[in-house]
């Protein structure tokens, strides 16, 4: 799966070897202390466990850089949530704001239902209001606000709880 884009990113699928710019991103995102509760980027071996072997997508700028990543994580083993998903979603700094956040996002969409998922999750800091916007701007709707869900350097935080149902699989 390749897709080249207006905005001069190849979508393609993320592969070991990006991994080391794909934890820089994912760094940066952490230093906001606004994109996740995790205060410490894994290493290669236990973001591999943590994932989904599909689903895995970088988008790769002109220069051979990666702009952004997204992936999904199973939300349960238990068999009867095996089509439910929880997706994240990070960009660059560099690479803000030029609509490749939306891009992941709808690809990630795509390829989740080629996998059978009929139901896509997201969880965001109640202040991440960019990624609140991205998620409505895929098809996202909010479910409620999750007070209190989790620490961050001993501060309660609360987040966001957003879902997106296929129109496809499931139906």
């Amino acid at each position: 799966m390749e897709t080249a884009t207006q905005h001069a990113v190849l979508l393609t699928e993320m592969l070991p070897v990006h991994y080391p710019q794909v934890k820089e991103i994912y760094e940066q995102g952490i230093a906001t202390n606004n994109a996740t509760l995790e205060t410490k980027a894994p290493d290669w071996e236990e973001w591999d466990s943590k994932y989904m072997k599909s689903c895995r997508l970088v988008a790769l700028a002109e220069d051979g850089s990666i702009a952004g990543w997204a992936a999904l994580t199973a939300v349960s083993g238990r068999c009867v949530y095996r089509g439910v998903a929880e997706n994240s979603v990070y960009i660059h700094p560099k690479y803000k704001g030029r609509g490749i956040g939306r891009l992941l996002l709808q690809q990630l969409v795509q390829e989740s239902e080629q996998e059978g998922i009929w139901t896509l999750q997201a969880h965001m800091l109640k202040e991440n209001e960019a990624s609140v916007r991205l998620h409505e701007q895929c098809g996202f709707k909010i479910v409620g606000l999750r007070e209190r869900f989790g620490q961050l350097h001993g501060q309660w935080r609360d987040t966001w709880l957003m879902e997106k149902r296929s129109k496809v699989v499931g139906v």
